[in-house]
Protein backbone atom coordinates (compact mmCIF):
# COMPACT_ATOMS: atom_id res chain seq x y z
CA UNK A 1 0.00 0.00 0.00
CA UNK A 2 1.29 3.75 -0.89
CA UNK A 3 1.51 5.73 1.48
CA UNK A 4 -1.08 8.45 3.32
CA UNK A 5 1.70 11.77 2.22
CA UNK A 6 4.62 12.30 -0.48
CA UNK A 7 7.46 14.80 -0.96
CA UNK A 8 6.66 17.15 -4.01
CA UNK A 9 8.41 19.75 -5.56
CA UNK A 10 6.23 23.04 -5.38
CA UNK A 11 6.52 26.43 -6.75
CA UNK A 12 5.67 29.15 -3.75
CA UNK A 13 5.14 32.18 -6.70
CA UNK A 14 5.95 32.19 -9.97
CA UNK A 15 9.37 33.09 -11.39
CA UNK A 16 12.75 32.01 -11.58
CA UNK A 17 14.37 28.81 -10.29
CA UNK A 18 14.47 29.96 -7.12
CA UNK A 19 11.16 29.59 -6.21
CA UNK A 20 10.95 26.14 -6.69
CA UNK A 21 11.29 24.28 -3.03
CA UNK A 22 10.40 20.94 -1.27
CA UNK A 23 6.37 20.51 -0.42
CA UNK A 24 4.56 17.61 0.85
CA UNK A 25 1.04 16.63 -0.16
CA UNK A 26 -0.80 13.67 -0.17
CA UNK A 27 -0.75 10.72 -2.35
CA UNK A 28 -3.20 11.12 -4.89
CA UNK A 29 -6.04 8.56 -5.84
CA UNK A 30 -6.05 7.26 -8.94
CA UNK A 31 -9.46 7.45 -10.96
CA UNK A 32 -11.46 4.90 -12.85
CA UNK A 33 -8.89 5.00 -16.11
CA UNK A 34 -5.63 5.45 -14.20
CA UNK A 35 -2.55 3.80 -12.62
CA UNK A 36 -0.77 5.63 -9.39
CA UNK A 37 2.84 5.36 -10.43
CA UNK A 38 5.62 5.42 -7.89
CA UNK A 39 7.70 7.81 -9.22
CA UNK A 40 11.61 6.70 -10.20
CA UNK A 41 12.41 9.60 -12.42
CA UNK A 42 10.96 12.69 -13.91
CA UNK A 43 11.87 14.46 -17.03
CA UNK A 44 12.68 18.30 -17.01
CA UNK A 45 11.15 20.06 -19.87
CA UNK A 46 10.46 22.96 -21.71
CA UNK A 47 6.91 24.01 -20.73
CA UNK A 48 7.84 23.07 -16.83
CA UNK A 49 9.98 26.47 -17.33
CA UNK A 50 6.89 28.32 -19.03
CA UNK A 51 4.43 26.82 -15.89
CA UNK A 52 7.02 27.63 -13.65
CA UNK A 53 7.01 31.49 -14.82
CA UNK A 54 2.98 31.58 -14.81
CA UNK A 55 2.33 31.69 -18.20
CA UNK A 56 1.53 27.67 -18.96
CA UNK A 57 -1.44 26.66 -16.23
CA UNK A 58 -2.59 23.32 -15.63
CA UNK A 59 -5.25 21.79 -17.78
CA UNK A 60 -9.10 21.73 -15.56
CA UNK A 61 -8.44 18.91 -13.04
CA UNK A 62 -4.60 18.04 -13.78
CA UNK A 63 -2.18 18.51 -10.55
CA UNK A 64 -0.41 21.98 -10.62
CA UNK A 65 3.06 20.40 -9.48
CA UNK A 66 4.94 20.89 -12.63
CA UNK A 67 5.98 17.27 -14.40
CA UNK A 68 5.17 16.27 -17.49
CA UNK A 69 6.70 12.90 -17.70
CA UNK A 70 8.17 9.96 -15.62
CA UNK A 71 9.17 6.60 -15.20
CA UNK A 72 8.15 4.36 -12.25
CA UNK A 73 6.49 1.21 -10.91
CA UNK A 74 2.54 1.64 -11.06
CA UNK A 75 1.23 0.64 -7.34
CA UNK A 76 -2.43 0.96 -7.78
CA UNK A 77 -5.19 0.82 -10.24
CA UNK A 78 -8.28 2.12 -10.92
CA UNK A 79 -11.22 0.11 -10.93
CA UNK A 80 -12.05 0.03 -14.84
CA UNK A 81 -7.73 -0.36 -15.97
CA UNK A 82 -7.48 -3.47 -17.74
CA UNK A 83 -3.79 -3.62 -19.74
CA UNK A 84 -2.06 -2.95 -16.66
CA UNK A 85 -1.18 -4.26 -13.41
CA UNK A 86 0.17 -3.10 -9.94
CA UNK A 87 4.19 -4.27 -10.09
CA UNK A 88 4.31 -3.12 -13.92
CA UNK A 89 7.09 -0.22 -14.49
CA UNK A 90 5.66 2.21 -16.93
CA UNK A 91 7.10 5.40 -18.66
CA UNK A 92 4.25 7.35 -18.82
CA UNK A 93 3.26 11.10 -20.24
CA UNK A 94 0.98 13.10 -17.61
CA UNK A 95 -1.07 16.15 -17.65
CA UNK A 96 1.33 17.47 -14.42
CA UNK A 97 2.52 16.22 -11.27
CA UNK A 98 5.32 14.53 -12.40
CA UNK A 99 7.47 16.24 -9.53
CA UNK A 100 6.33 14.24 -6.44
CA UNK A 101 7.12 10.64 -5.37
CA UNK A 102 3.99 9.73 -7.07
CA UNK A 103 1.57 10.35 -9.31
CA UNK A 104 -1.84 9.50 -11.11
CA UNK A 105 -1.48 8.95 -14.65
CA UNK A 106 -4.48 7.86 -17.22
CA UNK A 107 -3.49 3.93 -17.61
CA UNK A 108 -3.75 4.51 -21.51
CA UNK A 109 -1.15 7.29 -21.57
CA UNK A 110 1.44 4.86 -20.24
CA UNK A 111 4.34 2.52 -22.08
CA UNK A 112 6.47 -0.21 -21.03
CA UNK A 113 9.87 0.04 -21.19
CA UNK A 114 11.69 0.05 -24.23
CA UNK A 115 14.29 -2.56 -24.86
CA UNK A 116 17.55 -1.46 -23.84
CA UNK A 117 16.39 1.82 -21.73
CA UNK A 118 16.90 1.93 -18.07
CA UNK A 119 13.96 2.52 -16.13
CA UNK A 120 15.39 5.63 -15.03
CA UNK A 121 16.51 6.80 -18.18
CA UNK A 122 12.72 5.72 -19.71
CA UNK A 123 11.62 8.85 -17.61
CA UNK A 124 12.95 11.36 -20.19
CA UNK A 125 11.16 9.21 -23.19
CA UNK A 126 7.43 10.18 -23.17
CA UNK A 127 7.25 14.20 -23.60
CA UNK A 128 9.20 14.60 -26.73
CA UNK A 129 8.61 11.57 -28.23
CA UNK A 130 4.52 12.39 -28.05
CA UNK A 131 5.24 15.45 -28.80
CA UNK A 132 7.69 15.14 -31.98
CA UNK A 133 5.44 11.84 -33.28
CA UNK A 134 2.15 13.77 -32.84
CA UNK A 135 3.42 16.91 -34.55
CA UNK A 136 5.76 15.63 -37.59
CA UNK A 137 4.72 12.03 -38.50
CA UNK A 138 1.53 10.42 -36.68
CA UNK A 139 -1.00 10.40 -39.30
CA UNK A 140 1.21 11.84 -42.02
CA UNK A 141 2.96 10.01 -44.72
CA UNK A 142 6.83 11.46 -45.53
CA UNK A 143 8.80 10.28 -48.14
CA UNK A 144 11.84 8.60 -47.03
CA UNK A 145 14.98 10.95 -48.62
CA UNK A 146 12.57 14.02 -47.87
CA UNK A 147 14.88 17.06 -45.87
CA UNK A 148 13.66 17.50 -42.48
CA UNK A 149 15.30 20.87 -40.61
CA UNK A 150 15.13 20.29 -36.76
CA UNK A 151 15.91 23.54 -34.75
CA UNK A 152 17.60 23.10 -31.57
CA UNK A 153 19.03 19.78 -32.29
CA UNK A 154 20.84 19.36 -28.86
CA UNK A 155 17.91 20.04 -26.77
CA UNK A 156 15.53 17.12 -25.54
CA UNK A 157 12.86 17.96 -28.68
CA UNK A 158 15.83 18.11 -31.07
CA UNK A 159 17.73 15.06 -30.39
CA UNK A 160 14.38 13.20 -29.99
CA UNK A 161 12.86 14.28 -33.69
CA UNK A 162 16.74 14.03 -35.07
CA UNK A 163 16.99 10.06 -34.10
CA UNK A 164 13.37 9.62 -35.62
CA UNK A 165 13.55 11.59 -38.94
CA UNK A 166 16.98 9.54 -39.38
CA UNK A 167 15.36 6.47 -37.84
CA UNK A 168 12.52 6.62 -40.90
CA UNK A 169 15.63 7.51 -43.47
CA UNK A 170 14.92 11.51 -43.82
CA UNK A 171 17.90 13.78 -44.53
CA UNK A 172 18.00 15.60 -40.84
CA UNK A 173 19.68 19.00 -40.89
CA UNK A 174 19.78 20.77 -37.74
CA UNK A 175 21.18 24.01 -36.01
CA UNK A 176 23.01 24.22 -32.99
CA UNK A 177 25.35 27.01 -31.15
CA UNK A 178 28.40 25.53 -31.11
CA UNK A 179 30.76 23.04 -32.35
CA UNK A 180 30.33 20.53 -29.39
CA UNK A 181 26.58 20.37 -29.92
CA UNK A 182 26.85 19.88 -33.77
CA UNK A 183 29.14 17.15 -32.75
CA UNK A 184 26.09 15.67 -30.49
CA UNK A 185 23.80 16.03 -33.09
CA UNK A 186 25.66 14.45 -36.00
CA UNK A 187 26.55 11.47 -33.58
CA UNK A 188 22.48 11.23 -33.23
CA UNK A 189 22.20 10.87 -37.63
CA UNK A 190 22.18 14.15 -38.69
CA UNK A 191 23.19 14.76 -42.01
CA UNK A 192 24.52 18.07 -41.29
CA UNK A 193 24.58 19.76 -38.27
CA UNK A 194 24.47 23.54 -38.51
CA UNK A 195 26.31 25.84 -36.32
CA UNK A 196 24.03 29.01 -36.47
CA UNK A 197 26.32 31.06 -34.77
CA UNK A 198 29.01 31.08 -37.94
CA UNK A 199 26.43 29.55 -40.66
CA UNK A 200 23.06 30.57 -42.81
CA UNK A 201 20.98 27.66 -41.99
CA UNK A 202 18.68 28.87 -45.11
CA UNK A 203 21.27 28.96 -47.54
CA UNK A 204 22.43 25.39 -46.44
CA UNK A 205 18.91 23.86 -46.71
CA UNK A 206 18.09 25.47 -50.17
CA UNK A 207 21.52 24.39 -51.56
CA UNK A 208 19.86 20.70 -50.32
CA UNK A 209 16.76 21.52 -52.59
CA UNK A 210 14.66 22.94 -49.38
CA UNK A 211 12.88 21.21 -46.46
CA UNK A 212 10.11 19.00 -46.72
CA UNK A 213 9.67 19.76 -43.26
CA UNK A 214 10.83 21.84 -40.62
CA UNK A 215 10.16 21.47 -36.54
CA UNK A 216 10.92 24.70 -35.02
CA UNK A 217 11.31 25.89 -31.06
CA UNK A 218 12.78 29.24 -31.53
CA UNK A 219 10.03 31.54 -33.21
CA UNK A 220 10.99 35.27 -33.85
CA UNK A 221 12.92 35.82 -36.89
CA UNK A 222 12.84 32.43 -37.52
CA UNK A 223 9.20 32.36 -38.75
CA UNK A 224 10.51 33.97 -41.84
CA UNK A 225 13.32 32.09 -42.38
CA UNK A 226 12.14 28.94 -42.40
CA UNK A 227 9.37 29.84 -44.81
CA UNK A 228 12.53 30.72 -46.96
CA UNK A 229 14.38 27.30 -46.22
CA UNK A 230 11.14 24.98 -47.04
CA UNK A 231 10.62 23.66 -50.57
CA UNK A 232 7.35 23.75 -52.31
CA UNK A 233 4.73 21.49 -50.62
CA UNK A 234 6.62 21.80 -47.08
CA UNK A 235 4.89 21.83 -43.64
CA UNK A 236 6.45 24.34 -40.78
CA UNK A 237 5.49 23.11 -37.44
CA UNK A 238 5.60 25.22 -34.48
CA UNK A 239 6.10 23.97 -31.15
CA UNK A 240 7.53 26.42 -29.13
CA UNK A 241 8.27 30.79 -29.14
CA UNK A 242 11.63 30.91 -27.27
CA UNK A 243 12.52 33.81 -29.37
CA UNK A 244 9.27 35.87 -29.47
CA UNK A 245 5.60 34.89 -31.29
CA UNK A 246 4.82 38.33 -32.71
CA UNK A 247 6.30 38.55 -35.58
CA UNK A 248 5.99 40.85 -39.31
CA UNK A 249 6.21 38.34 -42.01
CA UNK A 250 5.00 38.20 -45.74
CA UNK A 251 2.50 35.88 -46.52
CA UNK A 252 3.16 35.33 -50.59
CA UNK A 253 5.69 32.40 -49.99
CA UNK A 254 3.51 30.63 -47.75
CA UNK A 255 1.11 31.11 -51.03
CA UNK A 256 4.14 30.80 -54.03
CA UNK A 257 4.71 27.46 -52.35
CA UNK A 258 1.60 25.92 -50.64
CA UNK A 259 3.09 25.62 -47.60
CA UNK A 260 1.54 24.34 -44.32
CA UNK A 261 2.41 26.13 -41.22
CA UNK A 262 1.35 24.68 -38.39
CA UNK A 263 1.88 23.73 -34.54
CA UNK A 264 0.44 23.02 -31.37
CA UNK A 265 0.66 22.46 -27.06
CA UNK A 266 0.14 18.68 -26.37
CA UNK A 267 -1.01 19.01 -23.01
CA UNK A 268 -4.30 20.45 -23.91
CA UNK A 269 -5.45 17.88 -26.43
CA UNK A 270 -7.83 15.24 -25.72
CA UNK A 271 -6.82 12.10 -23.49
CA UNK A 272 -8.27 10.29 -26.19
CA UNK A 273 -5.84 11.72 -28.67
CA UNK A 274 -2.83 10.76 -26.50
CA UNK A 275 -4.25 7.38 -25.96
CA UNK A 276 -3.88 6.92 -29.88
CA UNK A 277 -0.57 8.40 -29.83
CA UNK A 278 0.89 6.54 -27.12
CA UNK A 279 -0.53 3.20 -29.15
CA UNK A 280 1.13 4.45 -32.20
CA UNK A 281 4.46 5.06 -30.61
CA UNK A 282 4.05 1.41 -29.06
CA UNK A 283 3.40 -0.40 -32.60
CA UNK A 284 5.63 1.78 -34.74
CA UNK A 285 8.70 3.53 -32.60
CA UNK A 286 9.62 1.27 -29.34
CA UNK A 287 10.69 -1.09 -31.60
CA UNK A 288 13.02 1.23 -33.33
CA UNK A 289 14.94 0.84 -29.43
CA UNK A 290 15.28 -2.92 -29.45
CA UNK A 291 16.74 -2.98 -32.99
CA UNK A 292 19.11 0.21 -32.15
CA UNK A 293 17.79 2.92 -34.30
CA UNK A 294 17.10 4.95 -31.52
CA UNK A 295 18.18 5.16 -27.93
CA UNK A 296 17.65 7.08 -25.17
CA UNK A 297 19.49 10.90 -24.18
CA UNK A 298 20.08 11.58 -20.51
CA UNK A 299 22.62 14.48 -20.05
CA UNK A 300 22.27 15.15 -16.28
CA UNK A 301 19.95 13.36 -13.25
CA UNK A 302 19.56 15.56 -10.26
CA UNK A 303 17.76 14.68 -6.81
CA UNK A 304 14.56 16.74 -6.13
CA UNK A 305 16.32 18.53 -3.85
CA UNK A 306 18.92 20.06 -6.49
CA UNK A 307 15.40 20.98 -8.60
CA UNK A 308 16.62 24.43 -9.18
CA UNK A 309 19.68 23.49 -10.34
CA UNK A 310 18.36 21.18 -13.15
CA UNK A 311 16.06 24.42 -13.98
CA UNK A 312 19.39 26.34 -14.08
CA UNK A 313 20.53 24.36 -16.66
CA UNK A 314 17.69 23.78 -19.14
CA UNK A 315 17.25 27.38 -19.09
CA UNK A 316 21.13 28.30 -20.14
CA UNK A 317 20.53 25.25 -22.71
CA UNK A 318 23.93 23.90 -21.32
CA UNK A 319 22.70 20.36 -21.62
CA UNK A 320 22.66 17.74 -24.89
CA UNK A 321 19.91 15.24 -24.59
CA UNK A 322 17.07 15.16 -21.17
CA UNK A 323 17.45 16.55 -17.42
CA UNK A 324 15.85 13.96 -15.31
CA UNK A 325 15.26 14.51 -11.69
CA UNK A 326 14.74 11.51 -8.99
CA UNK A 327 12.62 11.33 -5.88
Amino acid sequence: MPPKTMNTIEMREPGGPDVLQAGQRDVPVPADQEVLVKVLAAGVNGPDMVQRRGHYPPPKGASDLLGLEVSGEIVAAGKSVENWSVGDTVCALTNGGGYAEYVAVDAAHCLPLPEKVSAENAAGLPETFFTVWSNCFFRHDIAEGSVFLVHGGAGGIGSTAIQLGTALGLRVFTTCASAADCTFCEELGAERAINYTNEDFVEIVREAGGADLILDIIGGEYVARNIKAARADGRIVQLAFNAGSKVDINLMPIMLKRLVYTGSTLRSRPDSFKAAVAQDLRDKVWPMFASGKLQSSTHATFPFGDAQAAHQMMETAAHRGKILLTP
